[in-house]
């Protein structure tokens, strides 16, 4: 048996998903969630204009298709850091440049 699943504040229109009529794709905030850590709170931190329903409906449909969702942020990432010879930098990198500067 199956049953139809419905998100009443995401809007699914030619296989992509969106926060009501906002600008914002459900995949994005699904991607700061994912790579970020971002939970809900911080998405809404990030995220003023949008309502905690609304990013908890982004936050279900991203668990809902995971599999699905987490291939596009692969696949849509760009090359990998080992493809384009560049290595991550660390936050204790950054901290000790934003010191460096005197900021």
């Amino acid at each position: 048996m199956s049953t139809a699943t419905h998100y009443p504040h995401l809007t699914l229109e030619g296989g992509e998903a969106r926060i009501g009529t906002t600008r914002y794709k459900v995949l994005h905030l699904a991607s700061e969630h994912y790579y970020h850590g971002w939970t809900a709170e911080e998405l809404l931190r990030q995220h003023t204009d949008l309502r905690p329903e609304e990013v908890y409906a982004a936050l279900t449909f991203f668990y809902d298709h995971y599999e699905q969702l987490v291939s596009q942020m692969k696949a849509s990432s760009g090359p990998t850091e080992e493809a384009s010879g560049q290595t991550a930098i660390t936050r204790a990198e950054l901290l000790q440049r934003k010191s460096d500067r005197g900021a």
